[in-house]
Parts: C-alpha cells; sequence; structure tokens
C-alpha cells in the first residue's frame, strides 16, 4: 500500500509516547510505503525542527530518504485542487504521481478531495488509517 502523509501526521507518530506511534514502527517494518517529493521533504524538516529539535529533524529525514519502503516522486504537473490553503498541494501532486493508495492527514483543507470525481484521491484520517493498519 502506497500513502503519503501530510505533515501534520508526521508529528504526531514520531514521539514514541504518541498513541499513533504505531504508524511509525509500520513504517519502519515496512508495511506500507510512503512516497514523498522533494519539497515534501524541505517541509517536513522545518516543521520537525521547529516541534521537536533540528536532531529529531534530520534523523526522521534521514530514514525517510534510506527507507528501502519509500519512494521519492518527481511531480510533473501541479493540479491545485486545494485552493484554501494551496501549500497542501504538494501532497496531492506527490499522490497522484505516485498512485498512491491515500493521502493520511487530519487537515479539514484536504476535505475538499472528498467531493472531486476526477482525479480520484482518496484522504484517511490518523485514526482511521492506524485502524485499517492493526486489523
Amino acid at each position: 500500500m502506497r500513502i503519503v502523509f501530510d505533515t501534520n501526521c508526521l508529528l504526531r507518530v514520531l514521539p514514541v509516547n504518541s498513541p499513533y506511534r504505531y504508524l511509525w514502527d509500520a513504517f519502519l517494518r515496512g508495511d506500507f510505503e510512503l512516497c514523498y517529493t522533494t519539497e515534501i521533504l524541505h517541509e517536513y524538516e522545518e516543521i520537525l525542527s521547529r516541534f521537536y529539535s533540528t536532531a529529531v529533524a534530520k534523523y526522521a529525514v534521514g530514514v525517510l530518504m534510506k527507507a528501502p519502503n519509500t519512494n521519492k516522486i518527481t511531480p510533473h504537473f501541479s493540479w491545485n485542487l486545494i485552493t484554501a490553503d494551496p501549500d497542501d498541494n504538494k501532497f496531492v501532486d506527490c499522490a497522484l504521481n505516485a498512485n498512491a493508495d491515500y493521502i493520511v492527514t487530519n487537515d479539514k483543507h484536504f476535505n475538499v478531495l472528498k467531493s472531486i470525481d476526477f482525479p480520484l484521491i482518496k484522504v484517511m484520517g490518523i485514526m482511521e488509517f492506524q485502524q485499517m493498519l492493526k486489523q
């Protein structure tokens, strides 16, 4: 299964005491493939540095870049489907170009994708994704 993590989800899965840590551990086990772009990695590093530390950010990004179950995507087209927060479109473009099964996010701006018939992009919340993986 191929997924794209919005940054808000990555923030929630990393802490050891997080109720969503299961997802980071599942990623490390290779239970799913995580797709990213260079732009997404830069955002991950920036936001993780702000919330945790530069060391945590570099560690997480390093793991993502080296893991055998990641896929670096180079989008060749921008769909611009999210108008409320255009910065979120990098996750949409990554998902479309990767033919990802889901974008995992708790960001309400992605809800607009549920009303678009084409291109079809499935969005799932972090709790829902965790429950699906545990089954």
